[in-house]
């Protein structure tokens, strides 16, 4: 009697915690980003970050609102993606932006030049467009062609997870040939790890497609090597290189 007399409570709790879960889910991974979006515009220098990151994340979304018509899952999964696609496109304008108005070169470089040295390294906006577009079109046509395939539809949907798993690689291969983590706003980095954790145990409680799952947990390994980074740089920077005289200049002396 006591446990149907709080059904009243119950219930609506229950449902309040599932919408808020959702939402969380929908726009916490965009929240990650608000920071470092913040520090480029502030700075005018978006140096610090590896705009490879928004090409893994708008490739894996895009593959996984694809999936979706293969296999249906829940829609703040299907959600998140739309919204993490837009907020990419967002972070590439203003990179895109800053990049070009600091740029002494000004030797434009297009998409349309399909010149592989200078891909997605482009003088415009509208280049990263183009491309993002000519990828959806092409991936949307393989699927509309192989849909009705399981095998098809279970490796896309893998490929989506696993390549939104290595979302890091960028950001921790630049640390590493930098030995340095100048310029990466660490406050991102805490809401990846944060998030992928929350995202990973959603995965796993809500009984996600095991692509989902598995992924997770390599993402959020892959937060802690880039926090594993900052800290062991902020305990050893990198020495300058010591100034060698040029000869001319010891002549000169």
């Amino acid at each position: 009697m006591e446990a149907e007399g709080l059904d009243w409570l119950l219930v609506p709790l229950h449902r309040l915690v599932s919408w808020g879960a959702a939402a969380a889910m929908v726009f916490g991974g965009v929240v990650p980003y608000i920071p470092q979006y913040r520090d480029i515009r502030r700075t005018q220098n978006a140096d610090g970050f590896s705009t490879h990151v928004c090409l893994v994340l708008l490739v894996a979304n895009i593959l996984r609102i694809l999936f979706w018509f293969g296999r249906r899952f829940e829609s703040p999964l299907l959600w998140q993606s739309i919204v993490m696609t837009l907020t990419m496109l967002l972070m590439l304008k203003l990179c895109t932006e800053v990049r070009v108005a600091n740029e002494l070169n000004l030797k434009r470089r297009s998409f349309a030049d399909f010149d592989p040295h200078h891909f997605w390294h482009w003088s415009s906006f509208g280049d990263y467009v183009q491309c993002v577009l000519a990828f959806t079109g092409v991936a949307g046509y393989v699927t509309y062609l192989s849909i009705d395939s399981t095998l098809f539809v279970e490796t896309l949907g893998f490929l989506a997870v696993l390549t939104e798993a290595m979302l890091g690689v960028p950001q921790l291969y630049r640390n590493y040939c930098h030995r340095s983590t100048e310029g990466m706003s660490l406050k991102m980095v805490l809401m990846w790890t944060s998030g992928d954790t929350f995202k990973t145990a959603y995965f796993l409680l809500n009984g996600a497609p095991l692509q989902f799952s598995v992924c997770g947990l390599l993402q959020v390994l892959v937060d802690l090597a880039i926090l594993g980074q900052a800290y062991i740089f902020a305990c050893h920077p990198q020495k300058p290189a010591p100034h060698t005289a040029h000869p001319a200049s010891a002549k000169a002396l």
